[in-house]
């Protein structure tokens, strides 16, 4: 096992949170250009953002082929393939010049972004020792939040600067980079034992996960809370871009800023959930979450500011936690346990804009607080829900 604080910890930290970085980068940073896409292709918000809600389509998707191929064929192999392939469909869409192919690169490159996530918290819950896995997760989602900042800052300036396109350019190159360092600095697997790929086997485990209640309320709560956490991001993009604001892509880019306090949740979720427990911390995060997105209804952009801030630390602390969580309470297959949280994660994603769209045209921002208020009260529920059946379980 590699144990905290040592070289090999660090290495393998290091690999796996670039990768991430890369990875989180390509899958957000459509989202500031989005007004600009609909000036360009003259699309309603909704249809446009399918530009953006593709590639999490299919990377929540591709996640439990890839958990499945990775017990069978191995972790850093399968990585590295799916790596080059976001690397290869990102220089892609450089080229594209209708919305039908820019569509159509970005579910592929979805489905390449799905091989780290699936892979990377089962490595870790294999190779690192409790101590080890717990703070490498914390890194691990805190490069999460700086990739899909970075990317969303990215795309945003040379938005401005020039074209949308011209973000992929330099992509391309952190995502050769990436592919190098997961191949020099990533350890061989030492903990991995293969097991041939069988499909109804596979259908089990998956079953089986479902099955536990402490493991289905937790994905239940990451991807009902990415539902509206993201697509909060969405919707206040074309507030910003409309009058009184009239932001420009890179300044509505400067908005995603707002994920630092994310990077400090994830960094601080296990010694908060040392002193609440992991549910009640992770309750506390829903409740963080409530009071930033009511505090976008007061007049003027430093609320909207202050209130993204508030929400991102609230969704990241939860996020982090439900991500160990579950690989710490799944008796068996964890890449398959791992990758299972993850497709409700992104299914919530790309089905928030479908949820939110009737609060939208109901009442603009003000519906989408609505919604959200909602949906984020049914995700503290069941953050009490699952503090009651640890308690039971540990009676």
């Amino acid at each position: 096992m590699i144990e905290y604080k040592t070289p090999a910890f660090y290495r393998s930290a290091f690999a796996l949170c670039l990768a991430a970085v890369v990875v989180f980068a390509n899958l957000h940073l459509m989202q500031p250009l989005l007004p600009e896409l609909s000036r360009q292709f003259a699309l309603s918000p909704l249809a446009v953002s399918t530009s953006y809600t593709i590639g999490t389509l299919c990377l929540g998707l591709s996640l439990l082929v890839y958990a499945s191929l990775s017990d069978a064929w191995g972790r850093k192999k399968l990585l590295l393939v799916t790596l080059l392939g976001m690397t290869a469909s990102t220089f892609m869409l450089s080229q594209v010049e209708s919305f039908s192919s820019l569509v159509f690169w970005r579910a592929v490159q979805g489905c390449c972004l799905g091989g780290l996530p699936a892979i990377a918290i089962a490595w870790m819950g294999e190779e690192y020792s409790k101590p080890a896995l717990v703070t490498a997760v914390g890194y691990y989602i805190s490069a999460n939040s700086v990739g899909g900042i970075s990317g969303r800052l990215l795309a945003g300036g040379l938005a401005d600067l020039g074209h949308w396109q011209w973000v992929f350019f330099p992509m391309t190159v952190l995502g050769l980079l990436s592919c190098f360092c997961i191949w020099r600095f990533l350890p061989a697997s030492h903990q991995f034992q293969a097991k041939p790929f069988r499909l109804a086997q596979a259908l089990a485990d998956n079953w089986y996960h479902l099955r536990q209640p402490l493991l289905l309320i937790t994905y239940l709560i990451g991807g009902l809370n990415f539902l509206i956490f993201l697509n909060q991001y969405t919707y206040i993009s074309f507030v910003l871009a409309a009058t009184p604001f009239n932001l420009s892509s890179s300044l509505i880019g400067l908005l995603f800023i707002t994920y630092l306090t994310g990077t400090v949740g994830s960094a601080y979720s296990s010694h908060i959930a040392s002193r609440l427990s992991t549910p009640g911390a992770m309750a506390l995060g829903v409740v963080v979450m409530l009071v930033g997105s009511l505090l976008t209804l007061l007049p003027g952009l430093i609320s909207i500011i202050a209130g993204f801030f508030i929400s991102a630390f609230g969704f990241f602390l939860c996020h982090s936690l439900a991500s160990s969580w579950v690989s710490q309470h799944a008796s068996r297959a964890k890449a398959s346990a791992s990758a299972l949280y993850l497709v409700f994660y992104y299914l919530g994603a790309s089905s928030g804009g479908l949820y939110l769209q009737p609060f939208w045209q109901w009442a603009a921002w003000s519906g989408v607080i609505v919604g959200s208020v909602l949906m984020y009260s049914v995700t503290l529920g069941l953050c009490f829900w699952l503090w009651r059946l640890q308690h039971l379980q540990l009676r």
